[in-house]
């Protein structure tokens, strides 16, 4: 199975939500985060319950715990070989929907120009 292309989304100012937020968390989450990227990267679409799931429009969500918190960042699959990864939060119940419209929205910018919002170049 080919790896799949993990992308951070970009803004249109150049900051990188997912990294910005990654910036803030403790290095032992930060770690945990960078194997579930990794686990994206390798498995792509086929990675399942319990470390990613569907929400809607499109978004999934890549599932970290630590501590019994749970952390989620949210992405969307470009074509068939990239999955774009938007923003990370720190769930308390549900992923609220105001964080899934925020992913919705980015997605409908990047498949408008992918260039201008793509961060390349991660390798979890």
């Amino acid at each position: 199975m080919p790896r799949t292309k993990v992308v951070f989304y970009r803004e249109d100012d150049g900051a990188v939500p997912l990294i910005e937020w990654l910036d803030g968390l403790p290095v032992k989450v930060r770690v945990k985060c960078r194997i579930g990227l990794a686990r994206l990267a390798t498995l792509g679409h086929e990675l399942r319950r319990p470390q990613a799931d569907y929400l809607r429009d499109g978004i999934y969500e890549l599932r970290v715990s630590y501590l019994r918190v749970q952390y989620r960042m949210l992405y969307f699959f470009h074509e068939q070989a990239a999955a774009v990864v938007s923003h990370g939060i720190v769930k308390e119940q549900r992923v609220p929907p105001k964080e899934i419209d925020r992913a919705v929205e980015r997605r409908r910018q990047f498949i408008t120009d992918p260039q201008s919002h793509s961060l390349v170049g991660f390798v979890p």
